[in-house]
């Protein structure tokens, strides 16, 4: 993997999380309250949901 496919893999991924607080900015920090009070071990799940989707993606398209 080249440098500057992590750099467009870094892009794409600053525009996808912008949209949420560009388009919603109300919503957003409704979720962001909502997320504050989850449970730490709920949080520290949904991460690793988040990563091992990521490594699958990874291994698959790569």
């Amino acid at each position: 993997m080249s440098f500057e496919s992590i750099m467009l893999a870094l892009a794409l991924l600053f525009i996808i999380e912008g949209i949420g607080p560009l388009l919603f900015p109300r919503r957003w920090q409704a979720y962001l309250r909502e997320i504050s009070n989850q449970n730490q071990e709920v949080l520290r799940r949904i991460g690793e949901d988040f990563v091992t989707a990521g490594i699958i993606l990874l291994i698959i398209f790569a």
